[in-house]
Order: C-alpha cells, then structure tokens, then sequence
C-alpha cells in the first residue's frame, strides 16, 4: 500500500513536469535585444517567430518617416502568427496571404531556424518580397522559411512598407528631415531589418557575419539598391536577385521629380499641407491610389538612402563587395507587351518594333528576327523579356562581375509550369502568381516557358505551398536542385555541390557561362550580349 502511494504521488509530481517540458518543446523562446519572444515548432521541428516588431509603427507623425527604433516589451510577447500586410490594393489576382489583416503598422518580420540554441552561428537569409512595390508580403507561402531552414539555415522574411506609404517624396517631407530627403521609406525600412538582424539574429542562431539578402521582382530591385545604399552595404555578405534590378533601361527618377510627383497627389485628393496628407485614414489615402491619374510611387535617387543612381555606384565599385547570384526567366513578359493586340505576323511585328524603337528598328529586327507567326511569338516574347527585367538585370551582374571583386553566378530559369489543377477550372495564371478568373483569363496566351515569378517557389522549396498547379515529379526534381544552389550559396558563397552540374563563375576573360536550369540543367556560354548592349543604346537615342 505505501508503495502505491509512493507511485501515485510520485506520477503526479511527473505528470506536471512532462507538461511543461512539452511546452517548452512545441513553444520555443528567444530573447531579444527588444524583449522575450515565444514563438512555435513546426513539425518538422523548425522553430518559427512570427510577427516580430522591427521598427516602431508608421503611423501618425511617423507616416512618412525613415523607420525609428521598436520599444522594448516586458514580459514575454507570443510570436505565432505573422503580423499585419502592408496597405495595399489587390492588384496581382490571388497572392495568397497568411497575414493578421492589413494595417499601416506592419514593420514585422519572420524567422524559421533549425538552431537549438545562441551558439550555432548558421548562415542567415533574408527575403524581401516582390509585388511592384505596390503589393506583396512576407507571409506568403511561396517565400516561407520553413523549407531553407530545413537545409541549415535561418530564413528570413521581412514586410516593408509599399506605394504611397513607402515611396512618396514631398518637399516639406525632405525639409523636416534631417537629412534633407524623402520618399524611399519601404527600402530604409528593409535596412532597419538588417539592421536588426545583425543586432538580433545570433538568439536565433544564426550568425551576423554571414547573412545573404535575396528577392525576387521589386524584391530583387530591393536587393541592388540595398547593395547601392551607403546605408546597408556594410550590413549584407552576399546577395541573390531574381528577375530583376534598379540598373533598368529607365533613367532614375530624382528626388525633384519624385516630389512633384508627391505635389501633384497631393493637389489631387485635396491635401493643402503634409499635416492634412498625415491625418488621412489610411484606407482613404489607400483608395486615392486606384485613380487612373496617380503617379507610380517607386524608389528614386533621394541623395540619402541612394546618394546617387545605383548604376553610377556600381559603374565607381561603391557597392557592397560580395559574392552574388543573379539570373532571370525565359518568359518575363509575353509578345503582347511588344504587339499589343496585334496578330502575331511579321508584318505586324516590324511595326510595332519601327513604333517602338524608329531609327533603331532595323538593328533590333536584325538581333531579333522573324520571318514566321512562330517566329514571331517567340522572338517578341525574348524582346519583351528583355526589355522588363532581363536588361536590368543583365546589367547589375555585368556591372558587378566588373568592379565588384567578388564571385558571380549567372542563370537563366526556363522551366514552365505545369498545368493548373482540375480544380482551377478556366482560370488562367496572372502577373506575380496571381490567378485571373472569367473573361480576362481567356484573353491571357499560353505561357511559352517559365513566366515572371515562376521560380520562386521551385527556389525557396515552396512547390507544396501552392495548391494552383499540378506539380510533377520532374517539377520537384528541378526544385530540389534549385534550391540546393541556392542553400550551397547562402552557406559558401558558391552554389556549387556534390552531384549537382558544375555552375562556373562568370568572368571577364572569355564568354560568360550561364546555368540553365530545367530538367535538364547545364551551364552554357552565353548567346545574346549584343541584344542587351543594343537595347542600352537604343534607350540612349
């Protein structure tokens, strides 16, 4: 009998502690510069922190401000859902969000880490998202952390602010700063991230010393400017882009002409001082946006945060001096964006091409010629790729395998989708992953190779995150060699590893090796130089 009761009282003393050890288990912590932080444990044993605070909330007098310090918190603060999206329209069909709502308070950022403890010093990464400047999120599945944490590192996504909230330049903004600029608050915010995780990332364990910044889209744009900024060059060890640069055809917009784009909003919606523009509802200045006639708000050449164009930084080798992996897709824009609503002859296509680029046009038909329908859609298609994103990013690593001093690594994705689910009906793929339904999805063509955006998910390992297409085995296999570039990279700053095909370095001393990567991946001397140099002249013209 005592026995027993010896048992008994002993399990109930178990019984307690079990509990709280499996707490302590599914309910990791970390303690910040900032306060405690309780976040959760994925199954596969990641540990996730959602919904971390970087910067003080936007709002009030500190809308159109560069981020100011987060307040520390007593206590510990529950770190198991991802923070509020950015103010933004929903301009890209689905983009499948898993954020709390949408506010101007949404300075958050997420973190996965394999680590158990503060001292494994793992190599970070740490995404910004695309989306135009005008849309996107970090809670996006296609950019969840969970797969890379898988490979040993600490992924990062970071939310910053968009559109008329992040890139609005006025001139009593600039003469309220100290630093007699404005505009270009969405990139500062990224770079009060970085400043963060240098400041905060080794509770997490990753290691401050080795952190590697990627995007996609606007995201890549982030990434050169990030790259560019006297800012945030010290802050960075390596870099991804995807599709993307602010080393475009376009010439920098400039502070002056960033705010009388500002001024003018402002005279639009009735606004007669930045007080009245700072006492707008959000969601009121939100709406003003969708108006045909407001300016495009996007970063520009504030004197700050970009003392001068990012292609007159790299040009002088003022960038950041780190490794860097950069590439684009087959498809980045369809032959639309050259024939409009054209039919697809030749005929029509060297109108439109005498239309768009006149005494050039002849050297451009030469470069890209057609004498088919076929031929046609396909060399418009590489022209209207080209023009996007392709330049702009041929550019950055052209530029930075010159004066960047560091090893360059060059792709180019052609991988296509696969077809939607059956569920999907008639629906069609939109720009940035969105999903167009009803008529307007009758009038998208059929993609002819991997679209703008397609390779995220591939990249980040994300494939199961989307239910919209029906995945192959083939489509895994090229993901999983994607993204294992992608993590060789992260961790030594070169993409290449055991099994995978050799991807060289891009030099100056010989043509260019490029990876293709599709099922069938191999690197390849690169075909199409004189395109991108035609195309810078012809925009000089």
């Amino acid at each position: 009998m005592k026995t027993l009761i010896f048992l008994l009282l002993f399990t109930s003393q178990l019984v307690p502690m079990a509990i709280a050890q499996l707490k302590n288990d599914t309910s990791p912590s970390v303690k910040t510069a900032q306060g405690s932080l309780e976040g959760i444990t994925e199954k596969s044993g990641i540990r996730a922190f959602k919904g971390i605070p970087f910067a003080a909330p936007p709002v009030g007098e500190l809308r159109w401000q560069e981020p100011k310090p987060v307040k520390s918190w007593q206590g510990v603060r529950k770190a198991d859902k991802f923070g509020p999206r950015a103010m933004q329209r929903a301009v890209f069909g689905d983009m499948n969000f898993r954020s709390n709502g949408m506010s101007e308070d949404c300075l958050y950022l997420n973190v996965w880490t394999p680590a158990k403890s503060g001292n494994e010093k793992l190599p970070v990464l740490v995404y910004f998202y695309g989306g135009g400047f005008i849309a996107g999120d970090g809670s996006e599945p296609r950019y969840d952390g969970e797969s890379m944490a898988r490979k040993g590192i600490v992924a990062i996504t970071v939310n910053y602010r968009l559109g008329v909230f992040g890139f609005m330049a006025h001139p009593e903004l600039t003469k309220e700063s100290p630093h007699k600029a404005s505009g270009n608050y969405g990139l500062m915010d990224q770079s009060a991230a970085l400043k963060w995780v240098q400041q905060n990332i080794t509770a997490f364990g990753g290691d401050p010393k080795k952190v590697t910044i990627a995007g996609e889209s606007a995201g890549s744009s982030s990434v050169s400017a990030q790259m560019a900024s006297p800012l945030s060059k010290n802050l960075i060890h390596a870099a991804i882009g995807e599709s993307g640069s602010m080393l475009s055809l376009q010439p920098a917009t400039t502070l002056a002409q960033a705010e009388e784009m500002g001024v003018n909003f402002a005279k639009m919606i009735g606004a007669t001082s930045l007080s009245a523009l700072r006492a707008m509802p959000a969601e009121q200045l939100l709406e003003h946006t969708a108006k045909p006639e407001t300016p495009r708000f996007r970063p520009m050449v504030d004197g700050y945060f970009l003392p001068k164009s990012p292609l007159e930084i790299f040009t002088a080798g003022e960038q950041a001096k780190v490794p860097f992996l950069a590439g684009w897709n087959s498809e980045e824009s369809n032959y639309r964006s050259i024939l409009g609503e054209e039919q697809p002859t030749p005929e029509n296509y060297q109108k439109a091409v005498q239309k768009l680029f006149g005494e050039r046009a002849e050297e451009i038909l030469k470069l890209y010629p057609a004498t088919s329908q076929e031929e046609v859609l396909q060399v418009a298609t590489e022209l209207a790729s080209n023009r996007f994103t392709g330049y702009s990013t041929w550019k950055w690593i052209d530029m930075h395998s010159k004066t960047g001093g560091k090893p360059v690594y060059r792709y180019y994705y052609t991988r296509p989708r696969p077809p939607m689910t059956p569920e999907m009906g008639d629906a069609a793929a939109g720009l940035a992953g969105g999903v167009v339904r009803g008529a307007e999805a009758a009038k998208i063509p059929p993609s002819r190779g991997a679209v703008h955006s397609a390779e995220i998910e591939y990249a980040m390992g994300n494939l199961s995150t989307n239910k919209v297409f029906s995945w192959t085995p083939e489509d895994y296999k090229v993901s999983e060699l994607m993204q294992e570039y992608f993590a060789n990279f992260i961790k030594t700053y070169n993409p290449n590893g055991q099994g995978l095909p050799k991807w060289p370095e891009v030099t100056n001393n010989g043509p260019v090796q490029v990876m293709h990567i599709d099922v069938t991946t191999k690197a390849q001397p690169e075909q199409n130089r004189e395109r991108f140099l035609l195309l810078e002249k012809a925009n000089k013209q």
